[in-house]
């Protein structure tokens, strides 16, 4: 397990995570819908996860949720990079109930974001405008290509949650152990 920490005037973050895991996860951001994300997250991904953050939520969410997903993008980069004997590339469409949301990616070590989710307001104390913060800041520091698009859907918590899913299977995919593929690039480095 590999562990990282990051502590700035607005939060106080320490994550762990063991990329070839069981999908355990031991999660308190004081941000209770982001604790649920990342428990399925975990789950789906295979990746045993801990996160820790105390953060200024007494003025909102948006600090500890963008600084939580800058400290584990980092993490899973130092976990993955450089990209060898894995598939590199990983897919999935995660359907909840009426939902359904696709992710695509690429442990390319050049980060994009492609992210088409229709959510607005809140689910429940939650403002849904973080859930594009917390992405992008993944992301970024995980230095991965990454398209999450909504397929279909009305329930906000249903299409946040199935794009999570989704995120957590295509990494699973992504970074299955392949020996067969070496270095997955034809510039021989990722």
């Amino acid at each position: 397990m590999i562990t990282k920490t990051r502590t700035t005037k607005e939060t106080d973050i320490t994550v762990s995570l063991e990329l070839n895991g069981s999908g355990k996860s031991k999660v308190s951001t004081g941000v209770g819908f982001l604790d649920h994300m990342l428990e399925s997250f975990s789950k789906h991904s295979l990746i045993d996860l801990e996160v820790s953050c105390k953060g200024d939520t007494h003025i909102d969410d948006h600090h500890s949720v963008e600084d939580v997903g800058i400290v584990l993008g980092s993490l899973l980069a130092q976990a993955i990079y450089p990209v060898k004997n894995m598939e590199r590339f990983g897919s999935a469409n995660i359907v909840m109930d009426e939902a359904c949301v696709s992710c695509d990616l690429d442990l390319s070590n050049r980060p994009f974001l492609v992210y088409e989710l229709e959510v607005s307001g809140k689910v429940g104390n939650f403002d849904t405008e973080l859930v594009e913060e917390f992405y992008r800041a993944f992301v970024l520091n995980a230095k991965i290509s990454t398209h999450i698009i909504q397929l279909r859907g009305k329930n906000k918590h249903h299409i946040i949650e199935a794009s999570f899913k989704s995120l957590a299977v295509a990494i699973r995919r992504a970074t299955t152990r392949n020996d067969r593929v070496g270095i997955p690039s034809t510039k021989d480095v990722l």
